[in-house]
């Protein structure tokens, strides 16, 4: 697949909120074939409109930079408080259940429901904040080559240079995150009281019917199902292939693949349609 159409596909896979932060890549493409048709010969390059290009890199950059260090920011302080609530919440579920003698299971599941839709909702987020960078590093590097190809000039190992320094590209906090999380969910979702008690409410759900009983189903399709397509779209990006090169970004070590024992647990323990 073309990068073009893959960038498309994966904005329509992201979060709504999200679609116009990616890199403006059909804008950037056009551009290429200006300043390529406009330098006549291969070589030519003609300077003012390399610099228009550039300046448009600058600016997709600086936009890029932006959105993903907000929501950085933003992830740091939710997974701050939901590390520090499902543990809290989680102990007051097991009080709660053994003082009930099993009457309090209901109001429990609940809560660990809520609890656990925080914690898979704040992992997707983050997955989704890694692949935008991948994707938009991927997309400036790619079409950098473009750029070199068609004008004969030598703008992508000096820009590219560049941009494995921007914050964007720098994703060892959001990296570590993602695994702190995990953590976490891993001890949520194999809590004895935890699997009893969303066992029972599974129980409740399917005895429901109409849109009720898939509520609560519904509310983590979406993210779910965005989070399995970012995890697939960056091994993709990062797996050897015949376009692998010494721009492409490296074999994906975290956070984990779509086969994952976390992503698995988390369709065991809630049944959601992908």
């Amino acid at each position: 697949m073309k990068f073009g159409k893959r960038l498309k596909k994966q904005v329509e896979e992201s979060l709504p909120e999200w679609r116009d932060k990616f890199l403006a890549y059909k804008r950037l493409k056009k551009l290429v074939r200006l300043v390529s048709s406009s330098s006549g010969d291969v070589g030519g390059g003609g300077g003012g409109g390399e610099a228009e290009f550039v300046r448009l890199l600058d600016g997709e950059v600086d936009r890029i930079n932006a959105f993903f260090l907000e929501q950085e920011e933003e992830f740091v302080i939710r997974q701050r408080a939901c590390v520090h609530c499902s543990s809290q919440e989680l102990q007051e579920t097991v009080e709660k259940v053994a003082g009930s003698g099993g009457g309090g299971r209901r109001p429990a599941a609940a809560e660990m429901r809520r609890v656990r839709k925080e914690i898979v909702d704040l992992h997707g987020e983050m997955v989704l904040l890694l692949n935008y960078s991948a994707v938009n590093y991927t997309g400036l590097a790619k079409i950098l080559k473009k750029y070199d190809k068609r004008t004969g000039r030598l703008l992508r190992l000096p820009f590219i240079e560049k941009v494995l320094r921007q914050p964007f590209f720098t994703t060892e906090l959001i990296s570590r995150l993602v695994r702190d999380c995990e953590a976490t969910m891993e001890a949520i979702f194999t809590s004895s009281v935890a699997t009893t008690a969303m066992a029972g409410d599974r129980r409740t759900w399917k005895g429901c019917s109409g849109d009720a009983g898939m509520a609560p189903m519904a509310d983590q399709q979406g993210i779910f199902r965005n989070t399995v397509a970012a995890l697939a779209t960056m091994e993709e990006l990062r797996s050897g292939s015949s376009t692998y090169g010494r721009f492409s970004l490296p074999p994906m070590a975290a956070p984990a693949s779509p086969e994952s024992d976390v992503l698995q647990s988390i369709q065991i323990a809630d049944p959601i349609p992908i």
